[in-house]
């Protein structure tokens, strides 16, 4: 597949809003993976076809092998961090694990002499849930998500010469593969089962799979290169083998919100009707289909009236979980933010945490409600201004904050700091 030109991306609802640094707001981190026209990429590509893209750059600074050795050897990692795998199947995690020493009683550290010598005899290595563990790709991650409008998340897999870690399979989410160093060939194929839900694993397929790869020709037989960046939506078959040298690659795995997570929510939501909470009759045969068949009908006629009285904000209220919740926000340092509200004072500047899920509304008797992924903080109306322009996105000084006198200001600030909402800014 062939270069792509693509273009900037809308950023959706103020939630995903990237930051603006000094004035200027950074440059899109997905145009960064897609090129400049991430419309034409949502529109050719998302959830339909793979795309293959040759950047001409890098993404050493989102992690290169030194960083994959400090990790291994000097961040006291655990499982299920680090897994390895070696000719399609996963190595016992106790091969390369162990206690961890005096004053550390851990039994299933990393050790990195083990996983030396298994690298050294063919294993891939695979780091795993980085979007938790290295600064960088925290980051990145973070404003990722943020962008996409769906859970992301990010391994690294080292693959020494001439190996092959998994044999052909599927992913049950849309990757974004980032060659970092060293050279592989991927050959990708068509799906043997399209678009597969969480609960749909390419094992239950393999027969297919397995068939797919050895008889069809791949879609796409190409040799990726540091900086080359492919994308393939769920259930579309891929292999990949290093060529040469050592070769890196992050996936960035994005946990895609699916049209059957409304049917999931209406089926949540439908309980609330009566009718369908009622019992069978006492002694009824499930298993006679014609037994059954009536109360199949009437309980057919039933959810169709409640699926269509479930409002639809009923549906958003419980399908936003899986995207809020999905992602943290961007890290909070716990000490300096207890330093920097004990002496808050005016002039000094915050702003929202990027990544941040949040909603605003009203209550009954007229409170603000800000709802959050974990909580709900009720707050007086008369700080409904001051908060909205506080989560626009942009750094405030405090004095400056439009909707309330110094002292509220202060108080408001102190009260969003502490849950976490806000942070300090450098302005």
């Amino acid at each position: 597949m062939g270069r792509a030109e693509l273009s900037e991306p809308s950023t959706g609802t103020g939630e995903s809003v990237p930051v603006p640094v000094d004035g200027r707001v950074p440059e899109s981190v997905l145009s960064r993976l897609v090129g400049a026209d991430a419309e034409e990429f949502a529109a050719r590509h998302w959830g339909r076809k793979p795309l293959l893209r040759r950047t001409g750059g890098g993404f050493g600074d989102l992690l290169d092998l030194d960083g994959v050795d400090e990790m291994l050897s000097r961040r006291g990692l655990r499982t299920p961090f680090l897994r390895l795998a070696r000719d399609g199947a996963v190595v016992d995690s106790r091969s390369f694990t162990g206690g961890a020493g005096v004053g550390a009683e851990i039994g299933d550290q990393v050790r990195d002499d083990r996983v030396a010598a298994l690298f050294a005899d063919g294993s891939t290595i695979v780091l795993q849930g980085l979007h938790r563990v290295w600064p960088a790709v925290i980051d990145f991650t973070t404003r990722l998500a943020g962008e996409l409008g769906h859970p992301a998340q990010v391994n690294a897999y080292i693959t020494p010469p001439s190996s092959q870690g998994f044999s052909a399979h599927y992913d049950v989410h849309d990757v974004f593969v980032l060659q970092l160093a060293g050279r592989k060939r991927w050959k990708v194929h068509a799906p043997v089962h399209p678009s597969p839900l969480r609960d749909q694993p390419w094992s239950e397929h393999a027969d297919a799979v397995a068939a797919r790869a050895r008889d069809d020709a791949p879609a796409i037989d190409e040799v990726l290169e540091p900086g080359d960046v492919m994308y393939l939506p769920r259930g579309w078959l891929h292999s990949a083998t290093a060529l040469g040298d050592v070769s890196a690659h992050l996936t960035i795995g994005v946990h895609v919100i699916t049209a059957f997570a409304l049917v999931e929510a209406f089926t949540a939501l439908v309980g609330s009707d009566e009718r369908l909470r009622t019992s069978l009759p006492l002694g009824i045969d499930v298993a006679d289909p014609d037994r059954l068949e009536a109360h199949v009908e009437s309980v057919r006629e039933d959810l169709i009236a409640a699926l269509r009285a479930v409002p639809g904000d009923a549906i958003a209220r419980h399908v936003r979980d899986r995207t809020w919740q999905g992602n943290r926000p961007e890290p909070l340092a716990p000490v300096a933010t207890a330093r920097f509200v004990l002496g808050l004072g005016d002039g000094d500047a915050v702003r929202r945490r990027e990544g941040l899920r949040f909603r605003i509304g009203d209550t009954a008797d007229g409170r603000i409600v800000l709802e959050l992924p974990d909580r709900r903080l009720s707050l007086p109306a008369a700080t409904s201004t001051a908060l909205t322009a506080l989560l626009d996105g942009r750094t405030w000084r405090l004095g400056e904050i439009p909707g309330m006198d110094r002292g509220d200001q202060l108080v408001l600030v102190r009260r969003l700091l502490r849950e976490g909402v806000l942070m300090a800014a450098t302005a």
